[in-house]
């Protein structure tokens, strides 16, 4: 496992051999003085993704593909399994040769018939306007946007002996698959199976880092469970208004801040627990109302265990999730600078609305009927597979 130097834990968890990236940019921990994209201080979308294209992605491209290479070179693998969005990283797994993988922890970025551009938080297009915007944000950002990241990526693929693409997302099209983790029906009904692309269900435990315990229930108030990124976003100020909002509900909350932040920085009302972590898994069966950033991870667990959502996109994907959760008729979506007013009216409609505890019932029946085995597990052995009887064959 090569990857970010703040994983360490996580894969030696795993019983992985873990290498630190080291020229290559890289998160350092999961706190703020570790990041290096910081992409959260932007002040528009534009400027979140020129962040990532200049600081990780793209202009640095070159640095991620020539470790991957020299890895490689040094314990040679069967399949090469990469991180989506480390598309350096994918140019130096193109470059070995060997089968690769790519990995979407996520819902699919990648343009597709029906499905509305990603990263603003559409719903899918209807009638002849709705095509007609949706081309037009494509050509938009095709022309603005990926076409400026060309540059860096096509750098990384000439030092690597790799010709030049035309587009970004061609590097993802080269990999020999596309493992989106996410259930289709979550992201607007996708296909399963699409040219390289396979729908392989959502990861639904809890992280290495998180504790296996969760705070006592000591009554018997509907509970409230608020979750905020793993990685830092800034996300202390709208955490501080989530919390004053709950002080006048009658609920039982328990607030996580991740190991991003420390919760010793939060006052907190009596019946509002804030900690750096808890046992998701035991906490949602349990659950009445999620509050969160609409992380991919937290979004899709709690509809996993039924819960409806109280969503605050504060970048990334973020928006996405959430309107994928409020077409479901599961979520109510916020702006990250809402009142503390508004948010205290939310997540008291959210405790008690009956429409969205049904959405979100629905789909935790869609979820619980769609995930057999692990299917990461067995692509990745079926491209294992291949690659051996490829070789013995030839």
């Amino acid at each position: 496992m090569l990857g970010d130097s703040s994983l360490a834990e996580d894969v030696a968890s795993s019983g992985a051999r873990f290498v630190p990236w080291r020229e290559a940019p890289h998160r350092t921990s999961r706190t703020e003085a570790g990041e290096t994209v910081r992409d959260w201080a932007a002040l528009t979308p534009v400027g979140a993704f020129a962040r990532a294209r200049d600081r990780h992605a793209f202009r640095p491209a070159h640095l991620f593909a020539r470790e991957v290479c020299a890895l490689f070179a040094a314990r040679p693998a069967d399949v090469v399994v990469v991180d989506a969005m480390l598309f350096g990283a994918l140019v130096g797994a193109e470059a070995t040769g060997a089968p690769v993988a790519a990995l979407l922890p996520m819902t699919s970025f990648l343009p597709a018939p029906g499905r509305p551009p990603s990263g603003i938080g559409l719903s899918p297009a209807r009638g002849p306007v709705g095509r007609a915007r949706d081309r037009m944000i494509y050509l938009t950002g095709d022309a603005f946007l990926w076409r400026s990241c060309l540059p860096g990526l096509n750098r990384a693929r000439r030092e690597v002996g790799l010709g030049p693409l035309a587009h970004p997302l061609d590097q993802l099209r080269r990999a020999d698959r596309v493992l989106v983790q996410t259930s289709p029906w979550f992201d607007f009904d996708a296909p399963a199976t699409q040219g390289n692309v396979r729908y392989v269900g959502p990861e639904l435990g809890d992280p290495a880092w998180a504790s296996p315990a969760a705070p006592a229930m000591d009554t018997d108030e509907p509970l409230v469970l608020v979750a905020f990124s793993t990685t830092f976003m800034g996300q202390q100020a709208v955490l501080g208004r989530i919390i004053e909002a709950l002080g006048t509900l009658p609920v039982r909350a328990i607030v996580t801040t991740g190991p991003s932040l420390d919760p010793r920085r939060f006052r907190a009302p009596g019946h509002v627990t804030v900690c750096a972590s808890a046992s998701h898994s035991t906490l949602l069966p349990r659950a009445s109302l999620v509050v969160t950033h609409g992380g991919h991870g937290t979004v899709i667990r709690a509809l996993a265990h039924g819960v409806p959502l109280v969503c605050l996109p504060m970048g990334r994907d973020q928006s996405d999730n959430a309107a994928r959760a409020a077409s479901i008729g599961a979520s109510l979506t916020l702006s990250s600078r809402a009142r503390v007013a508004t948010i205290r009216r939310a997540i008291a409609r959210g405790v008690g609305d009956a429409q969205l505890r049904a959405g979100a019932r629905h789909a935790r029946d869609v979820l619980s009927h769609a995930r057999v085995g692990d299917p990461v597990i067995e692509e990745l052995e079926g491209m294992l597979v291949r690659a051996l009887d490829a070789r013995t064959y030839a």
